[in-house]
């Protein structure tokens, strides 16, 4: 499922949604489920899937489940955001929901520290489960928060390079480039000017830009977020200023920022045919697994790759990761049916043809180890650069916070001042960011 672009007003809503649930659903977690799950029972499954063909995949796999368990009837409900999703489980009752999805990965912490989401550890036991092992490692990293798992991984997202092979064909460049310094000058061989603006742009760089934002960028230059007393760490962090330096050097390179602002507003929408990428307005493209079917689907006048994002030159040894994310499933704590509810949960992210036959319709990367060794996974070549990169031991989300994805929007909003000439001093500006995210979490604590 392709994950919406984060603006600040969008993401910032979710957190404010979702820090709602700490007057409501604190104290200390506990399972107390007694419902029968043999008995005869119907479940709710809320999920935030929509389009056609998305909504058809996981009903399949609903319709697989209750074939499995006839005494069980799932009742789902797509389309749920957040925002509804974070109400109900605050409010509870006879129309809240059983079992849950939800995008927002980087939520995990608060439905953690809430207990809005029930805790996994008893049910994973009791079915001899070892997240660990059955789940990609680093997915499995993502779906708990200090050492509490109140979700699981329902399928991921890798971030890697898409590439217009013409483009490159064309400027005489033989390869993707797998370092910051060798995809700078590839950015630049690739952009054309056309006055104010451009024929073709190599790259947009701009943290406003298609998923060029700052935890993206942050997976390549390994950004220690926290330190271990789990104070925000960025002024602390070369890394953390090393990227932010890039980002701004690479944008004045291929023109300065209010040139490329200027023309990222003027680009199509990225979920629909007009993407950039697709119109070859811009050749190279930081994006997920489902950017291949989506520019197929779009009917390409050109041949496109994909590569691993490039990493700086310092760290030349760590290419072929990237960024991850992904959907999260998991109990609300408000269900009476908690037992039941677990059936499902362990069917749709743990049951091996099912997570392999809903990765292949969505164009998703699997989220159990059993699924990604699957001969019957998509053997695409562009998908399967991205499940390599799932792969690679350090690819990695950003750490869960108490706050939710509070953090990283902190982080981002200095770079857009950066980038734009508002923030002049980065040293400070770091400073300034750090205290910012260590205030808001000792507020969401």
């Amino acid at each position: 499922m392709p994950r919406n672009p984060r603006t600040t007003a969008a993401a910032l809503a979710a957190t404010a949604a979702i820090s709602l649930l700490a007057t409501a659903c604190t104290g200390q977690a506990q399972n107390t489920a007694s419902d029968d799950p043999n008995a005869e029972t119907t479940l709710t499954f809320w999920h935030g899937w929509s389009a056609p063909s998305e909504v058809a995949a996981i009903e399949a796999n609903i319709r697989s489940f209750e074939k499995a368990h006839p005494h069980i009837k799932v009742k789902t409900v797509k389309g749920i955001t957040d925002d509804k999703l974070n109400q109900a489980l605050r409010a509870g009752g006879s129309n809240a929901p059983d079992v849950v999805s939800s995008f927002t990965t980087d939520n995990v912490g608060r439905f953690c520290t809430t207990n809005a989401l029930a805790d996994l550890k008893p049910f994973l036991e009791k079915s001899k489960i070892d997240p660990a092992k059955t789940f990609l490692p680093q997915m499995a990293k993502y779906t708990e928060h200090d050492g509490k798992r109140c979700a699981v991984p329902l399928l991921g997202d890798a971030y890697g390079l898409y590439y217009n092979k013409k483009a490159f064909e064309e400027a005489g460049i033989a390869a993707p480039p797998k370092t910051l310094s060798e995809f700078d000058e590839v950015a630049k061989k690739l952009t054309k000017a056309k006055g104010d603006s451009y024929e073709q742009l190599g790259f947009m760089p701009n943290f406003q830009g298609y998923e060029t934002t700052f935890e993206h960028y942050a997976s390549q230059f390994g950004v220690e977020y926290f330190d271990a007393e789990g104070k925000s760490n960025l002024a602390e962090d070369p890394a953390a200023k090393e990227l932010f330096v890039w980002q701004k050097n690479l944008a004045e390179k291929l023109g300065g920022y209010r040139k490329l602002e200027k023309y990222r507003t003027g680009l199509g929408d990225e979920w629909g045919p007009k993407h950039p990428f697709h119109t070859g307005q811009v050749a190279m493209q930081l994006d997920g697994e489902w950017r291949g079917k989506m520019a197929t689907d779009a009917d390409l006048k050109f041949e496109i790759g994909a590569a691993p994002f490039p990493v700086p030159d310092d760290r030349a040894a760590d290419y072929g990761k990237g960024y991850l994310s992904g959907t999260i499933l998991g109990i609300a704590n408000v269900s009476k049916k908690q037992n039941a509810a677990w059936e499902l949960v362990k069917h749709l992210s743990t049951d091996t043809d099912a997570v392999v036959s809903f990765a292949n319709a969505i164009h998703n990367v699997p989220s159990t180890v059993a699924a990604l060794k699957s001969p019957e996974l998509n053997d695409d070549p562009l998908y399967r650069t991205f499940v390599d990169i799932a792969q690679h031991p350090k690819s990695a989300h950003a750490p869960s916070s108490v706050n939710g994805g509070a953090f990283l929007l902190t982080a981002q909003d200095l770079g857009v001042r950066y980038e734009a000439g508002r923030e002049k001093d980065l040293d400070a500006g770091l400073r300034k960011t750090d205290a910012q995210v260590d205030k808001d979490n000792e507020q969401a604590r």
